[in-house]
Parts: structure tokens; C-alpha cells; sequence
């Protein structure tokens, strides 16, 4: 089971757990953990590329991209933070803690990021510590990721599910973007008749939709 790192600087560890949200309703509460999470997006990115590119030094950057696709998005790095048990540590206001923010898998992947960030800073911008941090967690899924009869393509599956169930094709739409341009969030939503199977985030809409169908597919039994 993983765990927490340690930090010498407590006040960024509760930085990197407060949500805007909190930080709204409590001014004396300092900081949200917005700049931490775009400072933990990069090492993040990073981190993965540098991992798969010692890991797998046979495999060309096109089978290597969308596996750090899938190492880094907000699904994956939700899943690390429940494994960190983040909901636990979360400083939410109100009105997201009422709708379900500590099981959100966007703001669960945005605190980790925020995390990494914070543990960066906390270790004087020593960048071994948050290897050693991250590292194993990539390790623990990333055969899983990389196996081709593992990575399905979840739109593809989730089509032909619902093809020979009711003859319907599922659609998809972008119902939320956040984030500044350089470092857009997109929420997809995937129905089939209408009715909401599954949701899902990623810096591209083609991510989101994925995350989605993936979603879509872990509620049905089916992944």
C-alpha cells in the first residue's frame, strides 16, 4: 500500500489539500493548491517520459506517447490518489464537499498533481525524492497499461456492446473545460439512449471521451 511522502514543510501538504473551494469559503485559510497542481502537472510529465523511456528502450515514441497518456491522466492519477487515501486529507468548501468532491476524479487527480508539486518544493527542488515517490506507482500499473489485451480501446468495446444490446451507438459530449489554455481539462460524458454511463477528464477531448467509454465499461461489468 503506498503512502504519504514525508514532508519537512507541513504548510505545503496542507496547501496542496486545499481546494479552492475551502480557500473561498476561508480566507484566513491561505492558498488553494491551483499553482501547485500546474507545478506537479509538469514533473508529473516528465517523470512518466523519463520512466518509459528507460523502461521500454525498444519501443518507438509512437507506442510511448499514448502510454504516458495513460500513466498521467486524470483517471490513473485519481486511482494513485484514492491509493494514498488524498479524499481523507482533502480541505473542500461545502458545496463541493455536499456533491461528492472527495470521490470527483478530477479534483482526486488535481490534488495529486498538487501533491507532487508540493513535495518538489518541500525537498528544496531536488528532483530524486519525487522519483523515488512516483516511480513505484507508475511500476504498479504500468504492464497492466502496456499490454495490448489489457489497453482496449474502450470506445471500440463500449460501441460494440451497446451495438449488440439495443442497436444504439453510444454518443459522446464535452460538458465542462477548465484550466487555462495551456493546460486545458475537458469532462466528457458518454449516454447511450440518452441515458449517462459514463464520465471522464483528460487534456484532450479525445481523452475525455476515452476516460468516459472506460468509465462506461467499469460500471457495466465489462472492464
Amino acid at each position: 500500500m503506498a503512502s504519504l511522502p514525508g514532508f519537512q514543510n507541513a504548510a505545503l501538504l496542507t496547501q496542496a489539500m486545499t481546494h479552492k473551494s475551502y480557500a473561498r469559503e476561508n480566507p484566513q485559510a491561505g492558498s488553494d493548491n491551483e499553482r501547485l497542481e500546474f507545478l506537479g502537472d509538469a514533473i508529473l510529465t516528465f517523470l512518466c517520459g523519463e520512466f518509459l523511456f528507460a523502461r521500454y528502450p525498444a519501443k518507438p515514441e509512437g507506442a510511448l506517447t499514448p502510454l504516458r497518456a495513460s500513466l498521467v491522466d486524470a483517471t490513473q492519477l485519481g486511482k494513485f490518489a484514492q491509493e494514498l487515501s488524498l479524499q481523507t486529507h482533502l480541505r473542500l468548501g461545502k458545496g463541493v464537499e455536499g456533491s461528492g468532491g472527495r470521490t470527483n476524479p478530477r479534483l482526486l487527480s488535481s490534488a495529486f498533481e498538487a501533491l507532487v508539486g508540493a513535495y518538489f518544493l518541500d525537498q528544496r527542488s531536488c528532483i530524486e525524492p519525487v522519483r523515488d515517490f512516483v516511480v513505484p506507482l507508475f511500476e504498479s500499473v504500468v504492464e497492466v497499461l502496456a499490454d495490448p489485451t489489457q489497453n482496449v480501446n474502450e470506445k471500440s468495446k463500449l460501441q460494440e456492446w451497446s451495438l449488440g444490446q439495443s442497436g444504439i451507438i453510444p454518443t459522446y459530449d464535452i460538458v465542462d473545460e477548465s484550466g487555462p489554455d495551456h493546460a486545458k481539462e475537458f469532462t466528457a460524458v458518454v449516454r447511450i439512449d440518452g441515458q449517462v454511463l459514463g464520465q471522464g477528464q483528460g487534456h484532450r477531448k479525445q481523452d475525455a471521451e476515452k476516460a468516459s467509454a472506460r468509465d462506461a465499461l467499469q460500471q457495466l461489468g465489462l472492464l
